[in-house]
């Protein structure tokens, strides 16, 4: 019996497999699809990333309508940008240029024969870390200075930020040679302002250029600074004299060791470094002035200054 079943099985077995063979033969599609399986592998995925020759026709309509839009976006944001451009750059009367080429050939002088020379002296000497507490000793000092001009611009938060860094770096900072007010968690940025800005907040005009000996470029606005800085920086009452020259010296010879190569690369980079100084110095006072009087600062009229459209 089990004999039998077995016969059974092996036939209809050897029967269901020989008419299944001709099938196999005869029909293409299977016989391609099991000799070339990668074919079938990239038809699969085409159903996901179109061929070439699709994508191509595809891309071709598309390309132009994108460069075109980009064009005209590109060319917007170009305008846009030209417009920003000009609508920020500025300019200032230069009535005493000799006399402020003058200044500026002294300064440069001053700069490469003895302030340079010292402050590399210096920079080898005194290690980088001591060099920035130094720096932000003299800039806690400058305390009474941004204060003010904080209320003068009655920017009543910015004053209270000042008063908190103030406090905060004088006793846990070590009498100002730390910041930990500009830590993370404290958050107390110091207030870039100054009375020559309070001046251009409320619509004073920078007038004409002058550069002077030694301080540099200025305005006669931005001049005013040089006289409040006299009465508020607590420098200026370390007496006697050559004890606030010294303090001084130390000051800015400290200053220039941490921006060595700033002004080389300035003087580098322009046809004319007289000019390049003053329209980089220009440009960064309006900028300073416009971040506080913001919008109403479209156009400065007074003091010379003119928008260039």
């Amino acid at each position: 019996m089990k004999s039998l079943s077995l016969a059974v099985v092996l036939f209809v077995f050897i029967a269901v497999g020989c008419a299944h063979a001709p099938h196999g033969a005869s029909s293409p599609a299977p016989s391609t699809a099991t000799s070339q399986p990668q074919p079938i592998l990239v038809a699969s995925n085409s159903d996901e990333v179109p061929p070439t020759p699709p994508k191509a026709t595809v891309k071709s309509p598309e390309t132009p309508v994108k460069s075109e839009k980009g064009s005209l976006d590109n060319d917007a944001s170009l305008d846009y940008t030209e417009e920003v451009k000009e609508e920020e750059k500025v300019t200032i009367a230069d009535p005493i240029e000799p006399f402020n080429r003058a200044m500026f050939q002294f300064n440069d002088k001053l700069y490469f024969w003895l302030l340079k020379p010292v402050a590399q002296g210096y920079k080898v000497v005194v290690p980088e870390d001591a060099r920035v507490s130094v720096k932000n000793f003299f800039s806690n000092l400058g305390f009474p200075i941004r204060f003010l001009s904080c209320l003068l611009q009655a920017d009543f938060s910015g004053a209270a930020t000042e008063v908190g860094r103030f406090t905060v770096n004088t006793i846990w900072g070590i009498g100002g040679l730390m910041d930990p007010a500009s830590s993370k968690d404290l958050n107390l940025q110091k207030q870039e302002v100054d009375l020559g800005q309070t001046l251009g907040a409320w619509g004073v005009g920078q007038g004409f250029y002058i550069v002077w000996p030694v301080i540099g470029p200025s305005s006669p606005r931005d001049s005013f600074e040089i006289v409040g800085e006299s009465f508020l920086y607590p420098v200026s009452y370390v007496s006697p004299w050559y004890a606030w020259f010294g303090v001084r010296g130390l000051e800015e010879v400290n200053r220039t060791s941490l921006s060595i190569g700033d002004y080389e690369a300035l003087k580098e980079a322009a046809i004319d470094p007289y000019v390049a100084l003053r329209d980089a110095y220009v440009q960064y006072r309006w900028k300073k002035v416009k971040m506080k009087r913001g919008a109403q600062m479209e156009e400065l009229a007074p003091g010379g200054v003119r928008m260039e459209r």
